[in-house]
């Protein structure tokens, strides 16, 4: 009897371990970034994939020496990963031009 006891007490406890399955997601936004470096703060009109974007570059000697930027509403565009066409006018001209592709988390920075 006591063996039988024993044994059915050792199942309730098992039973009622709470043992089972839980699921946590965590990890960052799926988002992209892309910055535009040049010889001084310029402001510049930016075309991603027919979406205009006024914004200003960052200093090419700020970016060479430190390799990184302070990401500002004002210098940098958060877009999806992908591929995305990309226009860049400065003063009323066209000078770059090109298709990018940018993988998740990605901060690209484009020289012009």
């Amino acid at each position: 009897m006591k063996k039988l006891f024993i044994i059915l007490l050792g199942m309730l406890l098992l039973t009622s371990c709470g043992v089972g399955s839980y699921s946590i997601s965590s990890g960052n936004a799926d988002e992209s970034k892309i910055s535009f470096v040049s010889t001084d703060k310029t402001p510049i009109t930016v075309k991603v994939d027919n979406v205009d974007y006024n914004i200003f570059t960052v200093k090419t000697k700020a970016w060479r020496t430190e390799r990184n930027i302070k990401e500002t509403a004002e210098n940098t565009i958060k877009i999806s990963p992908g591929q995305h066409n990309v226009i860049v006018e400065m003063d009323g001209k066209v000078v770059c031009d090109k298709k990018i592709f940018v993988s998740s988390n990605e901060h690209k920075v484009i020289e012009l």
